[in-house]
């Protein structure tokens, strides 16, 4: 082991002794030290550090550039207290404006399609039924996948027409006041899923045709290839699918 990966063994260890996980930005730096060795440099140097950061193997729109700044910098500033020598890249020596894809909101026509080519795709009654409960939910609450295919039967308060969304993101949990209409619709779904599985091996709402709770790569799949087959092309120039919100 050489000087400088003693040194960021020792500086990993201080880092993660305080509560920082730097998961990435370890194996970045573990990179780096092998660069630096490789290139027979003994401490960081700018240009060292710019030939990393613009490794023309990355690619140059992504944002691993700024992420190897950030960590080469954090690693030079805790050399410097060393080896004087040390030169500390500069903030904003490398940049990235995130490019956020445009959605697209679904009409009331799109959304009707697609549950339909969704329904017709399924392989059994059950399925199909779950397909177009689960999109007709997204389409009215604007829930997120996951939060969808993790609701329980209990989350469901069917007199008070509420949905309770449980630890979602930031661990925080909500009530979702639904339309009559949207419980009448659930409760159709219901009772199609407690005939196919009246003892289902879980108690998640939206369950699968072997009664374990639906997958969600598969519901994303599923989703795609309803997109694809019932037109509901993407908006030009989005560079993806639309978006369900």
């Amino acid at each position: 082991m050489t000087v400088l990966q003693d040194r960021l063994v020792d500086y990993l260890a201080l880092r993660r002794s305080l509560g920082h996980k730097l998961a990435t930005a370890g194996r970045d730096l573990e990179r780096f030290v092998v660069y630096l060795d490789h290139v027979g440099a003994q401490t960081v140097t700018l240009a060292a550090t710019l030939a990393f950061v613009l490794d023309p193997d990355v690619d140059p729109v992504s944002s691993i550039g700024v992420k190897r700044l950030a960590a080469v910098r954090g690693f030079a500033r805790h050399l410097s207290g060393i080896d004087p020598t040390t030169e500390i890249p500069p903030a904003g020596l490398v940049s990235y404006r995130a490019r956020r894809r445009v959605p697209h909101l679904f009409t009331d026509d799109e959304i009707n399609l697609l549950m339909a080519t969704t329904a017709a795709s399924a392989r059994t009654p059950q399925r199909s039924a779950m397909l177009q409960a689960l999109i007709a939910l997204l389409a009215v609450t604007g829930m997120r996948v996951g939060e969808a295919i993790r609701l329980e039967r209990a989350d469901i308060d069917w007199n008070e027409a509420v949905i309770t969304i449980r630890a979602t993101k930031f661990g925080k949990s909500r009530q979702v006041p639904v339309s009559t209409s949207t419980i009448d619709g659930l409760s159709v779904y219901a009772r199609v899923r407690d005939n196919a599985h009246p003892e289902p091996a879980a108690s998640n709402v939206f369950i699968s045709g072997n009664g374990t709770p639906v997958a969600y790569s598969h519901f994303c799949l599923t989703f795609w290839r309803a997109i694809d087959t019932a037109g509901s092309a993407t908006r030009p120039g989005s560079g993806g699918h639309g978006s369900m919100t």
